[in-house]
């Protein structure tokens, strides 16, 4: 993996969120870009430096496309989903659901993601 290439997924994802909130609206976008992608993102950040090292630039990006009434209220609306399905998790019998410690780290993911995206300031050290 290089630079290059995680530069490039995180533009194309942001592009292809813009077309998606043209033609669905912004909870459609935002679902697709910081609901899905981002999470994806931060997840391969934490095994990878090229994808840590674009973390950055991807959240800047996000905080650029949408405003911060937008990232409260939307991140609101994720997090209330995820409580449900978390909720789900713990009533279900079935098989095939998401095991205890796959919830532990979505949700590792999820709290990750929105402390970088309402940070009243984002910097490097």
């Amino acid at each position: 993996m290089n630079v290059r290439k995680a530069h490039n997924i995180w533009i194309e994802q942001c592009e292809a969120a813009q077309t998606i909130k043209a033609r669905f609206g912004l909870t459609a976008a935002f679902d697709y870009l910081v609901g899905e992608k981002s999470m994806s993102f931060a997840s391969s950040a934490s095994r990878h430096p090229d994808f840590a090292r674009e973390l950055p630039r991807f959240v800047s990006e996000v905080r650029r496309m949408f405003t911060p009434d937008e990232i409260g209220a939307q991140l609101a609306h994720i997090e209330r989903s995820h409580n449900e399905r978390n909720v789900d998790v713990l009533e279900e019998d079935d098989l095939l659901r998401e095991g205890p410690a796959a919830v532990v780290e979505r949700v590792q993911k999820f709290m990750l993601v929105k402390e970088l995206l309402t940070a009243p300031m984002l910097g490097t050290s």
